[in-house]
C-alpha cells in the first residue's frame, strides 16, 4: 500500500497547485491556436518546434498514463524507491498530457492549411525524431522478456526531457535572426512559466507533507521538466519584451522594401533622367 496524506491543508493544497499547473500548461495551447486562426498565418511558428513538441508530449503521455494506471508498474516503483512512497504522477498530469498531444496535433494541421511562406520542417528534426521513436520500440523490446515496464517508462520520461531541452532552441534562434517574436504568442509562454512555476509548487508540497524528497529525484523527467521549461519561457520574455519588443519580422520587413522598389515587370528599375 502507498502513503497517505498526513495534512489535510497540504493535500488540498498540492490539488490546487496541481490543477493550476494543469489549466496553466493546457490553456497555455490556446494563444498560438487563436493567433494562426485569426492571421491564417503560421509564418513565425517555428515548425520544428512543433514536431518535437508533439514526440515530447506523447512520450510523457506514455509515461504519465502508464504510471498512473497500472498498477504492475506502480509496484515496481515502489520496490525501488520504497513501499512507502506516493506515486509521483496525479491525475492532473495524465490530463494535461492527453490534451497537450491533441493541441500539438491541432496546430500542426494549422501548418497544413495556413500560409506559411517558405517555412517547413527541418530534415535535421526529421531525423531526430525517427531516430527517437525507432530508439524507444527497440527499448520496448528488451524490456518485453522481464516485465522491466519502470525501466522502459523512465525511457519515455528521458525522451521528454531531451525533447524539452531541444524542442525550443529552433524558436529561440528563429527568433534571434528575425530579431522578431511575431507570429509566436507570447501567452503560451507567460502561462507555460506559470504552470512550470506551480508544477514545482505542487511537488513541494508533496515532500513536505511525506518528510521526503524522493518525490524529486523519483520522478526527475517532471523536476527537469519545469527547470527547462521555466528557464526558456524566461529567454523568450526577455527577447519578446526587451530585445525585440514592438519589432516586427526584420527580414520579412527587408525582403517587402526590395519587391518595392522592382518595377511590375520584375527587370531591375532605371532612375535616371
Amino acid at each position: 500500500m502507498g502513503s497517505s496524506w498526513n495534512s489535510i491543508p497540504l493535500e488540498i493544497a498540492y490539488q490546487v497547485l496541481g490543477w493550476t499547473a494543469f489549466f496553466s500548461w493546457s490553456i497555455s495551447f490556446y494563444p498560438q491556436v487563436i493567433l494562426n486562426f485569426r492571421r491564417k498565418s503560421v509564418v513565425g511558428l517555428n515548425f520544428d518546434f512543433v514536431v518535437l513538441n508533439l514526440t515530447k508530449h506523447s512520450s510523457y503521455l506514455i509515461y504519465n498514463a502508464t504510471l498512473y494506471f497500472s498498477s504492475a508498474v506502480q509496484q515496481q516503483y515502489r520496490e525501488k524507491y520504497g513501499l512507502d512512497e506516493m506515486i509521483p504522477v496525479a491525475a492532473n498530469d495524465v490530463a494535461f498530457s492527453i490534451h497537450a498531444v491533441l493541441l500539438t496535433l491541432v496546430t500542426l494541421f494549422q501548418i497544413f492549411i495556413y500560409e506559411r511562406g517558405n517555412q517547413k520542417v527541418s530534415r535535421i528534426s526529421l531525423g531526430i525524431v525517427s531516430v527517437v521513436w525507432s530508439a524507444a520500440a527497440i527499448c520496448f523490446f528488451i524490456a518485453l522478456p522481464h516485465h522491466s515496464w519502470l525501466w522502459l517508462i523512465s525511457v519515455f520520461n528521458a525522451i521528454q526531457v531531451t525533447m524539452t531541452v531541444i524542442k525550443y532552441i529552433p524558436q529561440a534562434f528563429m527568433n534571434y535572426f528575425r530579431k522578431s517574436t511575431d507570429g509566436f504568442s507570447i501567452g503560451n509562454i507567460l502561462l507555460d512559466f506559470l504552470g512550470g512555476v506551480t508544477n514545482y509548487g505542487q511537488m513541494a508540497t508533496q515532500s513536505i507533507d511525506q518528510h521526503s524528497w524522493v518525490n524529486f529525484y523519483g520522478n526527475i523527467g517532471k523536476t527537469l521538466l519545469s527547470l527547462v521549461s521555466i528557464s526558456f519561457d524566461i529567454l523568450f520574455m526577455v527577447q519578446h519584451f526587451v530585445l525585440y519588443h514592438g519589432k516586427k519580422d526584420a527580414l520579412s520587413a527587408s525582403k517587402l522594401e526590395d519587391e518595392t522598389k522592382k518595377p511590375l515587370d520584375g527587370s531591375e528599375a532605371d532612375y535616371r533622367y
